[in-house]
């Protein structure tokens, strides 16, 4: 079975806008687990512009799911935050400073032995490592050499190409999952996956272990609500 890891980056949005504490991070997350999510998942970034880095922390005293932290390694403040809150699993991303959301996943060849330091750090804490890719076998190939647990599929290309043709959207996805799991590696995914496109990837995808949706998810609960948004996410993928 698939899991639905929910991202709360929105939330931390909404509630920064006005400088309060509503909508409560906190209480959502709780909520998030009773409506039937299997996990949150948190983006901080440098400038705190949505999740603060003591969000982190609170959020760690509560979520009785797996807590998923996303982020770029390449910040010590992140590996620092990462090695302290300890989650299940951690999500390695190589976003740029002031990047207003992840658009690509690692060149996993180039940087490869920088990830091995990378990884070795946080599995030598008992973290659970996902890495960033895009659906490009060499780079999954080349993750495999890492030591990462995981990989997470960046899966922009396959929402935006859905619409005009499905089949060849997710032909390269499909292909990176099956080397992926031949070589051992768990397979997430995630980026602009929605109520419209996520059956069909999950159908199709062989041993998706988990989806990480934030967006489109918190966007379509301001029409359906959060519990009945979570379910029918829960729906597409089971």
């Amino acid at each position: 079975m698939t899991r639905l890891s929910v991202n709360i980056n929105k939330i931390a949005t909404l509630r920064n806008s006005r400088g309060g504490d509503n909508p409560n991070l906190v209480q959502v997350a709780k909520d998030c687990e009773r409506f039937g999510a299997q996990g949150i998942t948190v983006h901080p970034r440098p400038d705190e512009r949505h999740i603060r880095y003591q969000d982190v922390f609170d959020l760690k005293k509560i979520v009785t799911t797996e807590f998923n932290i996303e982020g770029n390694c390449q910040e010590q403040k992140f590996i620092d935050l990462v090695l302290a809150a300890k989650p299940e699993q951690v999500t390695l991303v190589p976003d740029v400073l002031g990047q207003i959301t992840s658009n690509h996943g690692w060149d996993t060849i180039k940087n490869q032995q920088y990830l091995k330091d990378m990884i070795q750090v946080f599995k030598g804490a008992g973290i659970r490592v996902s890495i960033f890719v895009d659906p490009v076998t060499e780079m999954v190939e080349a993750a495999a050499t890492t030591g990462t647990d995981r990989i997470e599929l960046y899966t922009e290309a396959y929402a935006h190409h859905y619409a005009e043709n499905k089949e060849q959207a997710i032909a390269p996805y499909v292909k990176a999952a099956e080397t992926a799991y031949q070589l051992g590696l768990g397979i997430n995914a995630g980026h602009d996956l929605d109520l419209q496109n996520l059956q069909y990837f999950a159908q199709n995808i062989p041993a998706l272990d988990e989806v990480s949706i934030g967006h489109a998810l918190i966007s379509d609960a301001l029409y359906y609500g959060l519990e009945n948004t979570i379910q029918m996410y829960l729906r597409q993928l089971n």
